[in-house]
């Protein structure tokens, strides 16, 4: 949950890489891809670990997947699902996602257990879909857990239960700084000038600094938002925290995102 001026970098999190847990059960294809759907066709399992695990390490990598009917993905201004739920069929374009690790965590009867590492756009409804027509015998997703995001995962998390149970200062406590969340980008520290032009939108001297976006901090090591390095060498401001966090003697502006 982000809160305040970390809203501003949700973004980040929507681009970053997910982990899940997540159970297939073989045999039996629905109409969503999940246990939600009505089962549309049974088949026989009969599979061992060893065939199991080759058809796993065909779904590593890059890959091409089609969205599933059964997503808030839009088609001419409606999501797809109202589409599916009046019976019709609208052709999709398949799009390239990564898939970084795919497990086997156990095989029990008619059920595999996964962890499945994967890129932003990926449905791991439909990852269980094409592994059960890989091995054969068709499958649908059964249970589904996000388990990290980006840098954070469930070792960090608690609940809402145990917020409410803690005091105000304690629950401050919990709170991460705004550039948790950006800890996949290099970082560069300003001096007290470029730190103070760069709060008001201005580009700012950055040598040797390469190319790219970086997270950007003033002389006190206050963080102050996102920057991008040009070909030129200067870097300029593209997501900016308001001046109430900037560095001591900035200007006070207003809050922007170039």
């Amino acid at each position: 949950m982000l809160f305040g001026e970390a809203t501003k970098f949700g973004g980040e999190l929507l681009d970053a890489d997910k982990t899940y847990t997540a159970e297939i059960a073989l045999g039996a294809t629905t109409t969503t891809g999940d246990a939600e759907g009505e089962v549309v066709e049974r088949r026989h399992v009969a599979l061992g670990r060893v065939e199991i695990q080759r058809v796993l390490a065909g779904f590593r990598g890059e890959l091409r997947q089609v969205p599933p009917m059964y997503s808030a993905l839009k088609r001419h201004g409606r999501p797809l699902y109202e589409y599916a739920r009046a019976g019709c069929s609208v052709e999709r374009t398949a799009r390239r996602i990564r898939i970084h690790e795919l497990r086997l965590d156990a095989v029990a009867a008619e059920r595999l257990a996964i962890t499945v590492r994967c890129s932003k756009g990926t449905y791991v409804r439909v990852l269980a879909e094409d592994i059960g027509r890989a091995l054969g015998c068709g499958a649908h997703l059964a249970q589904l857990r996000r388990v990290e995001i980006g840098p954070f995962s469930l070792a960090g998390a608690v609940t809402i239960e145990a917020l409410e149970a803690l005091g105000g200062e304690a629950r401050e406590a919990r709170l991460l700084p705004v550039d948790a969340v950006l800890g996949h980008l290099p970082a560069a520290t300003l001096g007290q000038v470029a730190a103070s032009r760069f709060m008001q939108g201005q580009p700012a001297e950055l040598p040797g600094a390469g190319s790219g976006r970086i997270r950007v901090y003033g002389p006190a090591g206050t963080f102050v938002g996102i920057g991008e390095v040009g070909a030129d060498g200067r870097l300029q401001p593209r997501r900016l925290i308001s001046s109430g966090d900037a560095p001591a003697g900035t200007p006070a502006i207003a809050p922007r995102t170039l």
